[in-house]
């Protein structure tokens, strides 16, 4: 995305152009404002960063009593109610973090006024956008990096150990974490107000989870509301996520008995580009209307 791509407000002196390489390395440096400043909003970090981990532990210890999930018809085998939902927080955590986190935080930077003094400064769009991705990959990993401590340690859920389904893990992760940011800048659009970014917002990502299988399993939904998620990229990559964390005989558990994942990169990759597509055509330093 290119500074080039995206409207600035009308100043009286032509801002002066950088030196090059400039913008890439004042957006380096705005990665550890925008991480500061992310960690020092209270209801930012829980209902972003500690949410998915909450959730795993109440579902986690609400349902240990409820026995293995995939048991052998003797009750043997199968795997704790908490390491079935590990995958789906993962995701969800993915989500919020890119999704959640840049339509809230943005749509009150156009409203309290931020972008439109950063408009008027000489810093690069390119730095702006540099500063919010960084500051979502290192919060999101820092969050994975929690959950999955929290999982071990707590819960006692095992790990995978092969090499290649960390790999998975990996490109699952880089494809997610881009998709949900730039959905979420596009997304930052619609709030009318920073009031109302948190109104708007959480709404829409909460339905996700629910019909994604994140908090219930995907196959108990009626098909029809199975159609709706399969439209939506958290319902692929909570499965890729599960494709990773359980065992291979939980693939018939999914609703076309595997775990496709080239339907999973597919449908993320489209979501990628729908997503820059709207931000290049819905992103403004400040409200058409403000």
């Amino acid at each position: 995305m290119s500074e080039s791509t995206l409207t600035r407000p009308t100043a009286a002196k032509p801002i002066p152009a950088l030196p090059r390489g400039r913008g890439i390395r004042l957006g380096l440096k705005r990665i550890g404002y925008e991480t500061k400043t992310y960690f020092r909003v209270g209801d930012q970090v829980f209902f972003t960063f500690l949410f998915p981990v909450v959730m795993l532990a109440i579902f986690a210890t609400a349902f240990s009593t409820s026995g293995n999930i995939g048991t052998n018809p003797d009750g043997s085998g199968g795997i704790t109610q908490g390491a079935y939902y590990l995958p789906g927080m993962i995701a969800a955590g993915i989500l919020l973090s890119g999704v959640q986190n840049l339509a809230t935080d943005i749509a009150t930077e156009k409203s309290d006024g931020t972008l439109k003094r950063l408009g008027g400064s000489p810093l690069p769009v390119i730095s702006y956008f540099i500063g919010k991705m960084g500051q979502v990959f290192v919060t999101s990993l820092a969050q994975i990096a929690l959950l999955l401590l929290v999982a071990r340690v707590v819960f006692a859920i095992e790990l995978p150990t092969e090499p290649e389904l960390w790999a998975r893990f990996v490109w699952l992760y880089l494809l997610g974490i881009i998709t949900s940011a730039v959905l979420g800048i596009a997304l930052s659009a619609v709030p009318r107000s920073g009031k109302s970014a948190t109104a708007v917002v959480i709404p829409i990502v909460l339905v996700l989870q629910f019909i994604s299988g994140v908090y219930l399993m995907f196959t108990m939904l009626p098909e029809w509301l199975q159609n709706i998620a399969s439209v939506f990229p958290l319902k692929w990559l909570a499965q890729g996520m599960r494709s990773v964390f359980l065992p291979e005989n939980f693939a018939p558990l999914e609703q076309n008995a595997g775990w496709e994942l080239g339907w999973v990169a597919a449908i993320m990759l489209i979501w990628c580009v729908v997503g820059l597509l709207l931000c290049r055509f819905t992103f403004r330093w400040i409200r058409k209307d403000g």
